[in-house]
């Protein structure tokens, strides 16, 4: 019996085969659940005609579209492990990823076409074939398979479904081997969260998909359970407020940066956006101006907290204490286990500072093809996250900062996200990062990078007043440096390392 998640989709087929399960935002061409299940059947044969066997990577270089998740189900179906690729990345890196993860295929879009033949050059130990991911391109593909609809594999839910690179922002990035049993625990979770999924949902895939939040946050689970995922294949605010009120959609995923872009989009309010009943950002802490911002417009925008090795979502905020618990992420789903422990693994009491453990079958299986960085990282049955989080009474968790971020300043343990959520507060402050820098007194002193609103002139000396109003004074920055941008990678993520490097001459946090 075949347990992975394309069965999910010959399952809605089967019930209600005429349902909406796609749509392409950029063609607008739409995909019944019958018709999905067809096209993956067909270009799962044409995988199998071509050699393509279970435990084969496919890799896929592609932007946000329908067929992006043809791909996606027709690798499953065949019991192949689907390798989705930032197309963001440059090509030795992605040659990298081809090598490490043993691709033999790779489906690209066609504007990454000449990048995937650079990546294979700077591989040049991986053969492969490269599919260009267009209409006719792969219609031709499939019609070059098998002559008769592909049974598909038997997989079972502890088959590795994905491996997703890690976004690499400290070494070489790390290929997180994901289960189709996680995929289908992350979905029974989101359906379990705190406002719950719908058949009759329906979301926007605008993050890159290549991304696990893009992937399992709300498109996998609506797939899972028979809702409707509309593809944007890149983000543009009008355009993604007009696709949410045409396509009635009803929960949402974005970044916080596209969140932030959202707000300023002058004629938000023209847009009819009133089926939405919750959104959710993630991919780094939000800023508490916009959950409050977007709460107040009804959408009841919940922070969530996840890691491409859980699958994502572990925590997912209540809006309905926003005001009592402004800065907490919530508490663990109802198939995650967390805890925050001291440097032994030992658990620590409510209000105390630690790592936070978790545990969980939405946990990954690994790091692809690194057994000693698997075993550390899922040492005693629990994957150690790497970020530090305190827990209240009510069991509720507030992420403070990364393990290897944290500032040590004349033997104070200081926390860049509990001071990066000071300086959003400042009107005047659109984007703020810190990081430590050297310093031969103390150790380590607060560098605060900010960027201003727009059209606004802020003085480093009067935001260094400010905050010393409002935090502890060892807490605060001695430095401030307005910025026109903070870099970034392709999922939002605020890239600390190249701070760093700008700033200090290392990409490494500076610590003692």
């Amino acid at each position: 019996m075949d347990h992975g998640i394309a069965s999910w989709i010959r399952a809605r087929a089967a019930r209600r085969g005429g349902d909406t399960a796609l749509v392409d935002g950029g063609s607008g061409q739409r995909y019944t659940y019958a018709e999905l299940d067809a096209a993956i059947d067909a270009l799962a044969g044409a995988l199998r005609a071509r050699g393509i066997r279970p435990g084969d990577r496919v890799a896929l270089l592609a932007a946000n579209s329908a067929a992006f998740f043809q791909i996606v189900f027709a690798a499953a179906r065949c019991g192949a492990i689907l390798v989705p690729i930032n197309f963001r990345l440059s090509a030795p890196e992605i040659g990298y990823i081809l090598a490490d993860s043993g691709a033999t295929m790779l489906f690209a879009s066609p504007q990454f076409m000449a990048l995937a033949g650079d990546a294979l050059d700077a591989a040049p130990d991986r053969g492969g074939q490269i599919v260009p991911l267009d209409d006719a391109t792969l219609q031709a593909f499939a019609e070059g398979g098998t002559a008769s609809p592909f049974g598909g594999a038997q997989v079972a839910l502890d088959d590795v479904c994905m491996v997703m690179y890690t976004s690499g922002t400290t070494g070489q990035p790390k290929g997180a081997m994901l289960t189709h049993g996680n995929m289908l625990w992350n979905a029974l979770n989101m359906c379990g969260s705190p406002e719950g999924l719908l058949r009759t949902d329906a979301t926007l895939a605008v993050a890159p998909l290549f991304h696990i939040g893009a992937m399992g946050i709300f498109s996998l689970p609506l797939l899972y359970l028979g809702g409707k995922v509309v593809t944007v294949d890149r983000f543009e605010p009008r355009r993604v407020l007009a696709l949410m009120r045409e396509e009635r959609v009803t929960v949402q995923f974005l970044v916080p940066t596209m969140w932030s872009a959202l707000r300023e989009c002058p004629d938000m309010a023209a847009f009819d956006a009133s089926a939405v009943r919750w959104s959710m950002s993630g991919g780094s802490p939000c800023p508490l101006p916009l959950l409050a911002f977007f709460g107040q417009r009804g959408w009841r925008l919940c922070d969530g907290y996840g890691l491409t090795e859980t699958s994502p979502v572990c925590t997912v905020s209540d809006p309905d204490r926003f005001h009592e618990k402004p800065a907490s992420i919530g508490v663990p789903l109802r198939h995650v286990e967390c805890r925050v422990v001291d440097a032994e693994d030992h658990e620590l009491p409510a209000g105390e500072i630690g790592e936070l453990l978790v545990r969980g079958p939405n946990v990954f299986k690994g790091y692809w093809g690194l057994a000693p960085a698997s075993a550390q990282a899922l040492a005693g049955g629990w994957f150690h996250t790497g970020d530090m989080a305190v827990r209240d009474d009510e069991g509720f968790l507030t992420l403070i900062d990364r393990k290897k971020d944290m500032v040590i300043s004349g033997g104070e343990n200081i926390y860049p996200a509990e001071v990066e959520r000071q300086l959003l507060q400042h009107p005047d402050v659109l984007e703020a990062a810190v990081i430590g820098v050297p310093d031969e007194r103390w150790g380590e002193t607060v560098l605060a990078l900010v960027v201003t609103q727009p059209g606004i002139e802020l003085p480093a000396q009067a935001l260094i007043a400010w905050m010393r109003e409002r935090l502890a004074h060892y807490k605060c920055p001695r430095r401030v440096e307005i910025v026109a941008q903070l870099p970034r990678n392709a999922t939002g993520k605020l890239l600390k390392r190249v701070l760093r490097e700008q700033y200090t001459g290392t990409g490494r946090a500076f610590s003692r």
